[in-house]
């Protein structure tokens, strides 16, 4: 795995940026076996903070306490940008939580070789190898097994039927092109095209990562990752073509200051019906009708449209999913509990309850939303899949993507300084 203390250096500036301190942060993890009471208490951190989910994984913790009268599960909720903060912190302290939250990729690559991260490969092999194998995939580092899938998803146009029927837009555009005359349609019709979370950066980023898949290739990502270079002509276009979008000024006025999941956010801006479209995962309509009103059946979803002339397919998928990995050393409480929110009655739960797609096959009668049915139609006859790219990437690295597109969506960088920004880290990585 290679010297840990070196492997956690690279934590260290991030976690003193985040303005945590390693003593309010000594608590977690490590102190789950002990207790006078014989209870072993189960320190669990994850990402949902909107309902339905939050509620849903609370009522499924009581149920695994109830089945497990030894057992108690600690939650701890973060909405996505301070779990990243609060994670990086933790991971330059060396004490990671008895269950957290992964994407998988290069994240957690890097806490796997920094030596915070259990190996689940024997422990988990009775159950987890029946897991759907493309939800397995970002958590298998050197054919180990590091995580636990519970979601997977991919990126796509949700849309407003109502608005795309008002301002001419027949059917959902299948090209760049296609899509900027939708645009423009929209604008036309004093209707406005995209919510953005301009604040959070990651949503930025899904714009630039899809068009680099569309003009490059999937695979090019990968190797433009491997080789530190990403000054490549078609990436330069990806940019390129993201600056047409921005020159439209498709976005909610604010964009550049809103979040995502508040209620004046992003996801709730798409759910009021005052933006026809956002770029968002299979979890973006459970999002919209928690933070605003929902869309109901003027909800479609589409894919992000092929770019005329690039090496990418429509068919070549951007996401990932959800997982769960365990501290190195966790009790077997907390195996049992990945076994437990990893069965095929659990999954059909959050399938029916909280709108996520099944990794266990079994669930996948579930399904009836038509628009996740849509999204995993598309994620079955896909020809290429690219993780989130600040997952897929060293941490540094999926940073410096986020912020550099941020920049250029806000006007401060060009295409091409969006290209050099990021193959300037990617070499400072090595």
């Amino acid at each position: 795995m290679g010297d840990p203390a070196l492997s956690r250096r690279g934590f260290l500036a991030a976690s003193a940026a985040a303005g945590l301190s390693m003593t309010a942060l000594s608590g977690c993890g490590g102190d789950s076996d002990g207790g006078s009471s014989g209870t072993t208490t189960v320190e669990w951190w994850n990402i949902s903070t909107t309902e339905p989910t939050k509620g849903v994984w609370a009522a499924l913790a009581k149920k695994f306490e109830a089945q497990n009268p030894k057992v108690k599960i600690k939650i701890v909720q973060l909405e996505n940008d301070a779990y990243k903060s609060k994670m990086t912190a933790l991971t330059a302290s060396g004490k990671l939580p008895d269950i957290f939250h992964t994407w998988g990729g290069g994240v957690l690559k890097q806490q796997v070789d920094a030596g915070l991260v259990e190996d689940l490969t024997d422990r988990t092999k009775d159950w987890a190898d029946a897991l759907l194998p493309v939800a397995r995939e970002p958590y298998l580092l050197d054919e180990k097994v590091y995580g636990i899938p519970f979601d997977i998803g991919m990126i796509g146009f949700w849309y407003n039927k109502a608005l795309f029927k008002q301002a001419g837009v027949s059917t959902p555009p299948t090209t760049w092109s296609g899509f900027l005359d939708a645009v423009n349609k929209l604008k036309a019709k004093s209707i406005t095209p995209l919510a953005l979370a301009g604040k959070e950066k990651w949503p930025g980023m899904y714009y630039w990562a899809y068009l680099a898949m569309r003009t490059a290739g999937a695979e090019a990502l990968q190797k433009a990752n491997d080789d530190k270079d990403f000054t490549g002509d078609d990436f330069v276009q990806a940019g390129q073509h993201l600056q047409e979008l921005v020159d439209l000024q498709p976005f909610q006025k604010g964009f550049l200051g809103a979040a995502y999941s508040t209620p004046n956010g992003q996801a709730a801006t798409v759910g009021n019906g005052k933006a026809a479209m956002e770029l968002m995962g299979q979890w973006a309509p459970v999002v919209q009708a928690d933070q605003g009103k929902g869309l109901g059946d003027d909800l479609g979803f589409f894919p992000f449209p092929a770019v005329e002339g690039g090496k990418g397919a429509i068919t070549e998928v951007f996401g990932g999913g959800g997982g769960h990995a365990l501290r190195q050393g966790a009790p077997q409480a907390a195996v049992d509990f990945l076994k437990f929110f990893a069965s095929e009655a659990t999954d059909v739960e959050l399938v029916k309850k909280t709108g996520v797609l099944p990794v266990v096959p079994a669930a996948e009668s579930a399904l009836t939303d038509p628009n996740i049915l849509a999204v995993q139609k598309q994620l079955k006859g896909a020809t290429g899949f690219q993780l989130y790219l600040d997952q897929a990437y060293a941490p540094a690295l999926g940073q410096e993507v986020n912020d550099s597109v941020a920049a250029l969506i806000a006007g401060s960088k060009s295409p091409e300084q969006v290209t050099e920004s990021i193959t300037k880290t990617a070499k400072e990585e090595q």
